[in-house]
């Protein structure tokens, strides 16, 4: 560690020490530093030693440790006032705000010493000639606290009507404190116009919007924007996670996953931060912490988890049940230390309407990984069926509804009328249909269970469907391996249902589902070769010659009328396979348009899904989308989570295609959520979120995307998704993180991917790759790093014959040349390296268009040449000059471009004392814009720009 000999060295030690993380690393080097400053016997030196110390124990978790080092300053400005310098007297009267509220935060401190410190504070304002408004804020704060509304009202206008002055809060602050009382009111939408700008970028701070993005959570619940609140998670979460101070708003990000059915989310959060259960320095965000861990655990609880395993303080393992008990102890104590500070139940009340928040959204999709930790909800193809009474009758007569309206929930209704009957009185046509639902529920185990539902129902005096039953029975027994069985048994059947027809003994339904039997038992033979599609065709079209040869069937007769859906079904796969794409597609519209008709529209689903497909291959990408759109719009509740994942995905795609970029992410969305319903989670799941990151990054919403595509990296498998996806994912993220200001993570990420891509045929995403994480090596200070991925990706450029990129990465290489400040001498050879290349191809250039972009880069190479030499103070007119001439030879393409390097050489000139060559190239400039358009930003900025130096020059 670097010794503090002097006053700078203890203000570039102060400086880094500033620079690190949040936390007791941080704190323990600012005292340190103060013991080296005590050392120095220099005035100055203590007093910003001491403030240093100040503000790093304000912004971690050992905010009780602040006021030492503030007595102790406010005792060295009382004594001797001229130690302390203009900036150190500011500092001094700003931390009095961070006094008033750090002594609100810690209930030890009696109310009276804090209403004397107020006035303490008020007479130093007004004595140093600072306005009321951060007097009046403060004032605000105290009384809010406390639960004196009125006063509190008062003082909230008080501080809004003062003037504006150095003392006041940065605006960003402001307006989250103005916002925060507006949702204490419960004027939620209020509290949202408030922040507007802060959320909008227009004001931020250290701690903004961190804090207003937490806080703007629940509001946008409760009114129902939960795209909003979805995305200040994402956003909001990534900036709190690394800042130690920001207990409160973290806090209210895992009361956000409570309450949005995201409780998996919460405990991840818990597990993340494990010393905010214990963490004492500021007693009153561990309230708030311990407040809302108690709503997540008695939420667990009440889902049925109570037993289940949960993070918690340390030392002992915890369960939902036992952490919540534990959780609500520990936040009511401290609750009633500082009501009994404050007189008042106010800080008590709300804590304990805070842990009793119910629910606000079921389920909120969040795009990250975030299984529900609760008993699995009903299936997506079995909902629930409405609540009805439970004697038999009720039960038989909700079974038969089911039956005849072809729901998919019939078979667990006649399994509900089976155990409710027991052994008991039933007649025989219901015995049998108990028999033939419990048979179809088996699959292909089921086939001699069809046997026993047709004596039922010959039994019953239905020789007709006694019959069907054996046929379905049949069917099953082709699809377990038996197709010359199950076709000679259908065979025989067929006639006898043709026979009872012909008699007028049974009627078109159980004739023609004996004829479907058997259409699909030869549909089956002929999908696995075993028999002619002729005959498969010429049974398929039997039913709906059968069917309508009866008259049209009522809509009210569904299982007739989806007979024939079934057989156009049938026929459009038949097309298909002969290649009659068209024909195929019309045939299965019309098999949708007949299942919405019979009020099955989920049974259209599958049909729809074929459609799409085969639209797709057609290159119809808009008929395509109707029919997914179609087949989630009919499908709704019945299409497995599985399948539900697939739609959204491939609606989300041919969306994107078509620029919708928004739509689709919202798809994309929905996806990554019944990824993790369906236990997919690691592999739609996956695949879902890296789309997902894609166009949340199309959009320009960074954070949301970072940590959407972060999640989507844990599970990315290149085995299991291709290593394509896992390059995607990783370019991406790099993408973001650059974006977003983090350029060492940002290299890191394109590294990864780079080093994924080395192993490819071909090259170009490689040495891309490179490039970027170059970019971001350099970005991020790493100088010499950075230098070897720009090498690195030259030489890629260089086999893949990419000039104009190669001559950027000498280019690049030039300028870290010169910032390692070890002479000029390897920068200028690597620049001229740039010039040599970029006119080599120049010289081989096979057409205009060629040409052209060469020219540019040689152009723009001369004046990245020429302001290199003139930052290393060497003569770089020679390249400003060739520059010059460069652009001017593309014409007006190259205008701006010219006119920029004309005015760069100006400033060289300037520079060198040469006003004459100052004047005439600003001249140049300005009689280049003489006719130009007056609303091209770049016109008037190049003609200010030349103006000022003309004025300059004469």
């Amino acid at each position: 560690m670097t010794e503090i000999t002097d006053l700078a060295a203890l203000r570039r030690a102060m400086a880094e020490n500033a620079e690190r993380p949040e936390g007791p690393a941080r704190n323990a080097r600012a005292e340190q530093l103060l013991a080296a400053a005590e050392g120095l016997n220099v005035p100055l030196a203590v007093i910003e030693a001491l403030g240093h110390q100040l503000s790093v124990y304000n912004y971690s978790s050992e905010k009780d440790k602040m006021f030492v080092p503030f007595a102790r300053l406010l005792r060295l400005w009382d004594e001797r006032p001229g130690d302390f310098d203009a900036y150190e007297t500011h500092s001094l009267h700003w931390v009095f705000k961070w006094m008033s509220a750090g002594m609100l935060d810690q209930p030890h401190i009696p109310l009276a010493s804090i209403e004397k410190w107020l006035g303490e504070m008020e007479r130093r304002y007004r004595l140093a000639g600072y306005s009321e408004r951060a007097v009046r804020g403060a004032e605000f704060s105290v009384a809010a606290h406390i639960g004196d509304l009125a006063r509190a009202e008062r003082a909230y206008a008080a501080w809004l009507a003062a003037d504006r002055d150095e003392m006041a809060d940065c605006h960003a602050c402001e307006l989250y404190g103005q916002g925060l009382w507006q949702v204490e009111r419960g004027r939620d939408a209020a509290a949202l116009t408030a922040w507007r700008p802060v959320l909008e970028g227009e004001f931020s701070c250290a701690h903004e919007p961190h804090s207003v993005l937490a806080a703007s959570l629940v509001p946008l619940l409760r009114l129902g924007r939960v795209e909003e609140a979805r995305a200040h998670h994402l956003r909001g979460l990534r900036l709190v996670r690394p800042m130690e101070s920001m207990r409160a708003a973290y806090a209210e990000h895992v009361e956000f996953c409570a309450l949005s059915g995201n409780e998996a989310r919460g405990l991840e959060l818990l597990a993340e931060r494990p010393a905010y259960f214990t963490d004492t320095g500021h007693p009153r965000s561990r309230l708030d912490f311990l407040a809302v861990v108690t709503l997540l655990t008695d939420r667990l609880t009440e889902l049925g988890l109570g037993d289940e395993p949960v993070p918690g303080p340390a030392g002992r393992a915890w369960t939902a049940r036992d952490l919540a008990a534990h959780a609500r102890t520990e936040a009511l104590a401290l609750a009633e230390r500082f009501d009994a500070r404050n007189g008042t139940s106010y800080v008590g009340d709300r804590t304990r309407a805070r842990m009793a928040r119910r629910p606000l959204v079921d389920r909120l999709p969040l795009g990250v990984r975030t299984p529900r930790p609760a008993p699995a909800a009903p299936s997506a193809a079995t909902p629930p069926a409405p609540a009805a009474e439970t004697s038999l009758p009720a039960l038989l007569a909700e079974a038969h509804r089911l039956a005849d309206t072809l729901r998919p929930e019939a078979v667990d209704a006649w399994a509900a009328v089976a155990r409710a009957a027991g052994d008991g009185e039933l007649a025989p046509a219901d015995r049998a249909l108990i028999a033939d639902h419990e048979a179809m529920s088996r699959g292909p185990e089921g086939a001699e269970l069809f046997e026993r539902a047709a004596e039922l129902y010959a039994a019953a005096g239905d020789p007709g469907e006694a019959l069907a039953a054996r046929a379905r029975g049949a069917y099953f027994r082709a699809l377990r391996g038996e197709p010359d069985t199950a076709l000679a048994r259908v065979t025989g059947l067929s006639e006898e249902v043709r026979a009872l027809y012909a008699a007028e003994a049974t009627g078109v339904r159980q004739t023609a589902s004996v004829l479907m039997s058997r259409a699909r038992i030869l549909m089956h033979r002929a999908r696995t070769g075993a028999g002619p599609a002729r005959d498969a065709e010429a049974a398929v079209r039997e039913v709906p010659a059968l069917v309508e040869g009866h008259g049209t069937p009522d809509e009210g007769d569904a299982r007739l009328v989806a007979r024939v859906a079934e057989s156009w079904g049938m026929l459009a796969e038949l097309a298909g396979a002969a290649g009659d794409g068209a024909g195929a597609a019309e045939l299965l519209r019309r098999a949708v348009a007949e299942y919405v008709r019979a009020g099955v529209p989920w049974c259209a689903v599958e049909y729809e899904v074929q459609v799409a497909a085969l639209a797709e291959e057609a290159g119809d990408r808009e008929e395509a989308e109707r029919a997914l759109r179609a087949a989630l719009e009919h499908g709704g509740p019945y299409v497995e989570p599985a399948g539900q994942v697939q739609l959204h995905l491939r609606i989300a795609e041919l969306t994107a295609g078509r620029g919708e970029v928004a739509a689709a992410a919202e798809h994309a969305l929905q996806a990554t959520h019944w990824a993790d319903r369906a236990g997919e989670s690691g592999t739609s799941g996956a695949w879902a979120r890296q789309r997902l990151g894609g166009y949340l990054l199309r959009q320009g919403r960074c954070a949301e995307a970072a940590e959407v595509l972060e999640s989507a990296l844990a599970d990315l498998r290149a085995e299991t998704h291709g290593d394509g996806s896992v390059v995607q994912a990783r370019w991406w993220l790099g993408d973001c993180l650059e974006e977003l200001g983090e350029h060492r993570a940002a290299a890191e990420q394109r590294l990864l991917a780079a080093d994924i891509a080395r192993h490819w045929p071909e090259q170009r995403d490689h040495a891309t790759l490179a490039h970027l994480a170059a970019d971001s090596l350099g970005s991020a200070g790493l100088v010499a790093e950075a230098d070897r991925a720009y090498a690195r990706a030259g030489e890629l450029w260089r086999a893949l014959g990419d000039t104009r990129l190669l001559v950027r990465s000498l280019r690049a290489r030039a300028w870290l040349a010169l910032r390692e400040d070890a002479g000029t001498a390897e920068a200028e050879g690597l620049m001229a390296e740039a010039v040599e290349v970029c006119e080599e191809a120049l010289e081989d250039a096979a057409d205009s268009r060629a040409l052209g972009g060469l020219t540019r880069e040689l152009a723009q190479t001369h004046r990245q040449f020429g302001d290199l030499l003139a930052q290393a103070g060497g003569p770089g007119g020679v390249h400003f000059e060739r520059a010059i001439t460069l652009f001017g030879s593309l014409g007006p393409a190259g205008l701006h471009d010219r006119t920029a390097a004309e005015l760069a050489a100006a400033e060289l000139a300037t520079e060198l004392g040469h006003p004459e060559e100052v004047a005439a190239r600003a001249r140049v400039v300005l009689a280049a814009y003489e006719n130009a358009d007056e609303t091209d930003g770049t016109v008037r900025t190049r003609r200010a720009e030349a103006a000022r130096l003309l004025g300059t020059a004469e």
